[in-house]
C-alpha cells in the first residue's frame, strides 16, 4: 500500500477492504493526496464521515462511496420512465433481500456480522441508493428490527475438504472420458483399416483388409492413464483454488496468488532436454531423445505465462487508445496462467505438427538431393531386382561392350552389388563396385573425401556402417579384410588393407553399404561381372529406340552370356518420380495425424473458453451496462481468442522447430542410421499457424455467443 500511495502516476485509489478498515484506509489515501472511492459503507460512524469530508475539502480532493449501481441500464430506464411521467404518481417504493445470508456461499462471512456490515450496512445501500435516485431524498427514517436466526453455521467450503467433491467429479469424468476415448479410438482404427487398408493409404498393399487387433490390456492401461490425467488436472487447480482470495474471487476480482513461475524451471527443463538429446541410444532406440522431446514441450508450456507477459506488456501501450483491442490484450495479460492452460493443448499439438512437417520436408529434400547425386545417367538397366540374385544373374564383359556400341549410347557405367556378411547377428552389408573417378561428385558424401594412402585400398562407407560397425573416417576397416580373404587369391585380396576415405548418405540400404572403385574390386577379386548398367545417351537419342537396341544386343549375347532374366529399364526421372511417390505415400498418414492433433488442441481451447465465458456472464453484463453492444462484446472475446491462440501459435512454432531439430539430428540418425539436412517449409508452417489462430479466434467467438446474450445483463443482478 505504501508503494501504491507513493506512486505519482496514481490519481484515484479504490478502497475494497473490510468495513472496519474503511475509515483508516480512506484517510491514508486522502493524506497521500489522492482521490478516494470506497466500498460501502464509507465509515462506521457519522463523526468519521464528517472527518473524511473535511479532510478531502481541505486538500481539494474528492471522496466517493459505492454503490453506483443506480447508474446501470435497467435503473436508468426506470428513471427515464419516471421523468417522462409515464408511470403516474409514485407513492411507495419497496426493496427486499430474499436469502438466508452470506454464510451459505461466502468462504469467510464473519465480517458480515460485525459492526459496519450486516443486511442494512452491507446489502441495504444497493436498494436504498436506488430508491433515493428514483424517488428523491429521505426526509424521515423509521426502523424495525428482528433476528430470525440467532446462530449462523458456516459450512466447510474451504480447506482440505474442498478437494473431496472435486476429486470425485474429475475421477468420474476421467473414467467416462477414457471409456469414450477408447471406444472412439477403436472405431476410428476400424474405419481407417476399412477405408485406407493395412498400409494406411500408402498404396503398397492394395486390396488388403487386415482385421482389427484389439488389445484389452493396452486399452486398460490407456484408460487408467486417462483417469490419472483427469485426476491430476482436477486436483491441481482445486489445490490452487484453496488459496484464492475469497471475497474478491466470488465477485470475479480475485486470482490465484502467483509469485511467478520461477524462470529457471523452463530453462532447466530445456537445458536437460539439450543434454539428453546428446545421449547415445539405448538398445538401439533413441529413448533419451524421446524424453528430450517431452521436456522441450513441458518446458515450453511452463514458459507460456512469461512469454505472454513479455509480448503483451509491450503491446498494451500500443492499443491503449483502442477500446476493444485494449480489453482483449489486458485480459490476456491479467489471466496469463489461464491463457497458458487454455492453449497448452494447441501448443503441444502445433509443436508436434510443426516438428513432423519440418522433419518430413527435410527428409524429402534430402532424398531429392541424394537422388540427384546417385542418378547421374539418363537410363538404367538392371538384371535382377535385388542383391539376392546378384551372384547368379549378371552382365558379362562382352555384353557390356555390346551395349556400349549401341547407336545413341554415349557412355556406359557399370555397377556390381553383392552381399557381405560382416556380423552373423546383423543383416548382410551391400558391397557396391562402381567407377569412382571423383568420389566427392559420384557419392552423396557427408563431409570431405580423404586421399587414399599409397598401398591401401579406398572404401567409402554409408552412415549406417559408422553406427553399426564402428567404421571411422581416415581409419583402416579390418572386418572387410577378413571377407576379402575368402575370395580366390587372384591378386592380393588376402593381404589387402582397406582405408575409409569417405562417408556417404544411403537412403536405400539401412543395414549398411560399402562402395569400392571398380578397378580396385576387379584387381582384388578378378570378378568383372556387373549387375546394373547406367547409360548416358547421345544428344537427340530416342530412349525407346535405345531400349529396343539394348534388348536386341542382349538377345544376341544371351546364348553365351547365360543371361535369361528379364531386363528392367528406367530413366532417371522415372526412378526419381517413383521414389518420391513412395516417400509421399509412406508419410501421407502423418498429415492426417497432424490434423487430428490440432483438432484435439482446438477442442481444448473451445472447452476452456466455453467454461470461462459462462463464468464471465456478469462481466459481459457489466460491459453491456457500460454501453458495449453484443457485437462488441463478441469482438472482445474473439480478440482474446486471437491473442491466446496467437501466443500459442508463436510458442508452438518455436517449440516445433526445436523438436524438429531433435528429430532430424538425433532421432533419425539413431533410429535409421542416416542423416539429413534441416529444411523448414516456411510458407506451409506460417499457413499452419495462421489456420490455428483463425480457428482459435472463431472457436472463442462461438463460445462467447451464448454468454454474451441478454441473460448476461440479468446476471449482473445476482451480485446486487
Amino acid at each position: 500500500m505504501d508503494d501504491l500511495l507513493a506512486n505519482k502516476d496514481v490519481d484515484v485509489v479504490i478502497n475494497l477492504t473490510i468495513p472496519d478498515a474503511h475509515y483508516a484506509v480512506t484517510r491514508r489515501i486522502l493524506e497521500a493526496g489522492k482521490h478516494a472511492y470506497s466500498e460501502k459503507p464509507l465509515v462506521l460512524t457519522l463523526a468519521e464521515g464528517v472527518a473524511l469530508r473535511d479532510l478531502a475539502a481541505a486538500k481539494g480532493l474528492a471522496v466517493g462511496c459505492a454503490p453506483d449501481t443506480f447508474l446501470g441500464g435497467t435503473h436508468q430506464q426506470a428513471r427515464a420512465l419516471i421523468d417522462e411521467g409515464r408511470l403516474g404518481t409514485i407513492t411507495t417504493g419497496n426493496a427486499a433481500i430474499q436469502g438466508h445470508g452470506p454464510e451459505s456461499w461466502h468462504p469467510n462471512p464473519e465480517f458480515f456480522y460485525l459492526p459496519g456490515a450486516g443486511p442494512v450496512m452491507d446489502m441495504g445501500p444497493y436498494y436504498i441508493a436506488n430508491l433515493i435516485n428514483l424517488l428523491g431524498p429521505v426526509r424521515r427514517v423509521g426502523a424495525l428490527t428482528s433476528s430470525a436466526t440467532l446462530t449462523r453455521t458456516i459450512p466447510q467450503i474451504q480447506g482440505s475438504g474442498a478437494a473431496s467433491p472435486v476429486a470425485g467429479t474429475v475421477l468420474l469424468l476421467g473414467a467416462v472420458g477414457s471409456v469414450a476415448g477408447i471406444a472412439l479410438g477403436t472405431g476410428l482404427a476400424a474405419l481407417a483399416l476399412r477405408l485406407l487398408g493395412g498400409d494406411l493409404g500408402g498404396g503398397f498393399f492394395a486390396g488388403s483388409a487386415p482385421s482389427l487387433q484389439w488389445d484389452g490390456a493396452a486399452a486398460l492401461v490407456y484408460g487408467l492413464l486417462g483417469v490419472v490425467a483427469a485426476g491430476v488436472g482436477g486436483w491441481w487447480p482445486a489445490r490452487a483454488a484453496q488459496r484464492l482470495p475469497p471475497a474478491q474471487t466470488l465477485k470475479g476480482l480475485g486470482a490465484a496468488p502467483h509469485a511467478g513461475m520461477h524462470r529457471t524451471l523452463p530453462l532447466g527443463l530445456m537445458g536437460a532436454a539439450v543434454l539428453l538429446a546428446q545421449t547415445p541410444p539405448l538398445f538401439g532406440i533413441p529413448l533419451a531423445a524421446y524424453v528430450a522431446v517431452g521436456l522441450l514441450l513441458v518446458g515450453g508450456i511452463t514458459a507460456l505465462p512469461g512469454l505472454v507477459a513479455l509480448v503483451y506488456d509491450r503491446l498494451a501501450p500500443r492499443v491503449a487508445h483502442r477500446l476493444l483491442p485494449l480489453l482483449a490484450v489486458e485480459r490476456a495479460r491479467r489471466v496469463r496462467e489461464s491463457a497458458a492452460v487454455a492453449v497448452s493443448g494447441v501448443v503441444a499439438a502445433l509443436s508436434l505438427a510443426v516438428a513432423l512437417t519440418v522433419m518430413v520436408a527435410s527428409f524429402r529434400d534430402s532424398v531429392t538431393r541424394w537422388l540427384d547425386v546417385v542418378l547421374p545417367a539418363d537410363l538404367y538397366v538392371r538384371s535382377a531386382t535385388g542383391t539376392g540374385a546378384a551372384d547368379t544373374v549378371y552382365f558379362p564383359t562382352a555384353l557390356v561392350q555390346a551395349v556400349a556400341r549401341v547407336p545413341g549410347v554415349r557412355q556406359v557405367g557399370t555397377q556390381r552389388t553383392s552381399a557381405l556378411l560382416l556380423d552373423p547377428a546383423r543383416p548382410p552389408v551391400t558391397l557396391i563396385s562402381r567407377d569412382l573417378p571423383d568420389p566427392a561428385h559420384d557419392l552423396a558424401l557427408v563431409g570431405e573425401a580423404l586421399p587414399v594412402p599409397a598401398g591401401q585400398t579406398g572404401l567409402w562407407v554409408s552412415e549406417a556402417m559408422v553406427d553399426l560397425y564402428g567404421a571411422r573416417l581416415g581409419s583402416p576397416f579390418a572386418p572387410i579384410s577378413e571377407v576379402f580373404k575368402a575370395y580366390p587369391s587372384v591378386n592380393r585380396a588376402s593381404s589387402a588393407t582397406f582405408f575409409i576415405a569417405g562417408v556417404w548418405r544411403d537412403y536405400a540400404r539401412q543395414s549398411g553399404a560399402v562402395a569400392i572403385d571398380r578397378r580396385d574390386y576387379e584387381l582384388l577379386t578378378g570378378d568383372r561381372n556387373v549387375n546394373d548398367l547406367a547409360l548416358w545417351l547421345a544428344d537427340g537419342a530416342d530412349p525407346d529406340q535405345v531400349q529396343a537396341a539394348v534388348r536386341r544386343a542382349v538377345q544376341v549375347q544371351s546364348g553365351s552370356a547365360g543371361l535369361d532374366a528379364p531386363l528392367e529399364f528406367a530413366s532417371a526421372s522415372q526412378i526419381r518420380a517413383t521414389s518420391l511417390r513412395i516417400f509421399d505415400r509412406s508419410f501421407a498418414v502423418t498429415y492426417w495425424l497432424q490434423a487430428v492433433a490440432i483438432g484435439i488442441g482446438l477442442f481444448g481451447v473451445a472447452a476452456s473458453f466455453s467454461a470461462q465465458v459462462l463464468a464471465r456472464r456478469k462481466e459481459f453484463g457489466l460491459l453491456a451496462h457500460l454501453g458495449l453492444t453484443r457485437r462488441q462484446i463478441l469482438a472482445v472475446v474473439a480478440g482474446e481468442g486471437a491473442a491466446w491462440t496467437g501466443m500459442g501459435a508463436l510458442a508452438g512454432l518455436g517449440l516445433g522447430l526445436a523438436v524438429s531439430v531433435v528429430l532430424v539430428k538425433v532421432v533419425n540418425p539413431q533410429s535409421f542410421h542416416w542423416s539429413m539436412d534441416l529444411s523448414a517449409p516456411w510458407v506451409r508452417l506460417l499457413a499452419l499457424c495462421g489456420a490455428v489462430v483463425t480457428a482459435g479466434t472463431l472457436t472463442a467467438w462461438l463460445a462467447g455467443r451464448a454468454a454474451a446474450g441478454r441473460d448476461a445483463v440479468l446476471a449482473v443482478k445476482e451480485d446486487w
